[in-house]
């Protein structure tokens, strides 16, 4: 493997780690809000369906989810701040639009998966895989059992690598 593929290697290596950390953050944080909110187990809520897909249901909910519309709001200003880190972070590591793609993608997986097993371990949440879940808040609701999230986090992770490792006349 030439120095070159090595720094490579090193860098995706460093985007992992990075969204493992931030996987952590996240699930504190959100481990934060179950406590304050008393919430033990699944989401109710009483919304109202936009779009579904089955593996994932766009939402226009009812009530505020999180029990109080200014966290509701903190929440997506939260979440966009988290995919500008997203994005931020994979400009520096990529030198070219491919390998920024690639790196958005890879870090963006590792944080959304290890999120999750953060969760159990923190919470013992969810129990099982078919368990309900809010993935996102922009710009509606999205919610879905647990293995959607982690399936195609897991097939971004794949395309991401293939995209950042990819030998290219661009660089």
């Amino acid at each position: 493997m030439s120095t070159k593929h090595k720094q490579q290697a090193l860098k995706l290596l460093a985007l992992c780690i990075f969204g493992a950390a931030f996987g952590l953050i996240e699930a504190v944080v959100v481990y934060y809000l179950r406590i304050i909110m008393h919430f033990h187990g699944t989401y109710t809520a009483h919304y109202k369906v936009l779009l579904n897909f089955g593996f994932i249901t766009f939402i226009a909910p009812v009530h505020s989810l999180l029990h109080n519309a200014k966290i509701d709001t903190v929440e997506m200003f939260r979440e966009a701040a988290t995919i500008i880190m997203l994005f931020s972070v994979s400009y520096i590591a990529g030198r070219n639009w491919r390998q920024r793609l690639g790196a958005f993608l890879v870090s963006f997986a590792v944080w959304d998966i290890t999120y999750y097993i953060y969760l159990k371990l923190l919470d013992n949440w969810p129990a099982s895989l078919l368990t309900k879940d809010i993935f996102f808040l922009i710009p509606v609701p999205w919610v879905g059992p647990v293995i959607t999230p982690l399936l195609i986090s897991t097939l971004l992770f794949i395309i991401g690598c293939r995209l950042y490792l990819h030998k290219s006349h661009e660089q």
